[in-house]
């Protein structure tokens, strides 16, 4: 009875993020499109700038910073507040089923996503640019699936602590822009003011895009262990705070 149930949370929340255009276009969309824009900028011809790497073949990790964040900054917290608001939850509880298997769903969808995301920035990558496809792509995996969990967990933490989806947006756009435009996921690091560059220290997304990048373009797990235990120790913090301030009803 309950495999059946979380079968039916996750036939249920796939069908509904489907149905969320906007979230389909900024996670499978908008992150090809700016590597057809800048891509066709520059080029990836090796570049100083990056250590003798190409532009591509340094924009392909740092975008993986806005996959992440699309999923985890923006479409988690608006669908809680969604559901709380429209009183889903409560109607959940009133069943047999546990609540808590829509939150496993909204988990396992949105990282599924996420994934495929970037699946189709590589597949992009490699058939127009010829990107180097990395010989470690198990550690570039491990770094991802950890920083879906660190960005994700903040996501949630959002979701359970604004009141309504008003709230829950104007906290989201708060967090994904400086996010997004500090960490390097759009805008290079490496061009960044060295003020800017400290400020980007204290965003979880910054630690995501520099180990995608060095892990790409030949580094180590050991070498970017610094990058990863904050981003579980970032996860981790969120995800306690999350379960304080989450809630089922408004």
């Amino acid at each position: 009875m309950k495999k059946k149930a979380l079968i039916g949370f996750f036939r249920f929340e796939f069908v509904m993020f489907r149905r969320n255009y906007v979230t389909a276009f900024f996670l499978l969309i908008f992150p090809t499109m700016m590597l057809l824009i800048f891509g066709n900028i520059y080029g990836n011809e090796p570049n100083d700038l990056y250590g003798g790497s190409g532009s591509v073949d340094m924009f392909i990790p740092a975008y993986s910073g806005i996959v992440i964040a699309v999923t985890g900054l923006m479409n988690i917290p608006f669908t809680l507040c969604e559901y709380r608001e429209k009183g889903i939850f409560k109607r959940y509880k009133a069943t047999t089923s546990s609540p808590s298997y829509v939150i496993l769903a909204q988990f396992v969808i949105n990282a599924t996503m996420t994934i495929v995301g970037m699946l189709i920035l590589v597949l992009f990558g490699k058939l127009i640019y010829s990107i180097r496809l990395t010989a470690n792509l198990l550690e570039c995996l491990f770094v991802f699936l950890i920083s879906v969990f660190c960005i994700f967990s903040v996501g949630f933490f959002i979701g359970g602590f604004a009141p309504n989806m008003k709230a829950a947006s104007s906290i989201a756009y708060l967090t994904f822009f400086p996010m997004l435009f500090l960490s390097g996921a759009t805008v290079p690091y490496e061009i960044l003011p060295a003020a800017v560059r400290e400020i980007a220290k204290f965003l979880p997304l910054t630690y995501t895009v520099s180990a995608m990048k060095s892990i790409w373009n030949g580094g180590s797990i050991k070498e970017n262990a610094n990058a990863i235990v904050l981003l579980l120790v970032f996860g981790i913090i969120f995800l306690i705070l999350s379960k304080y301030t989450f809630k089922w009803e408004t």
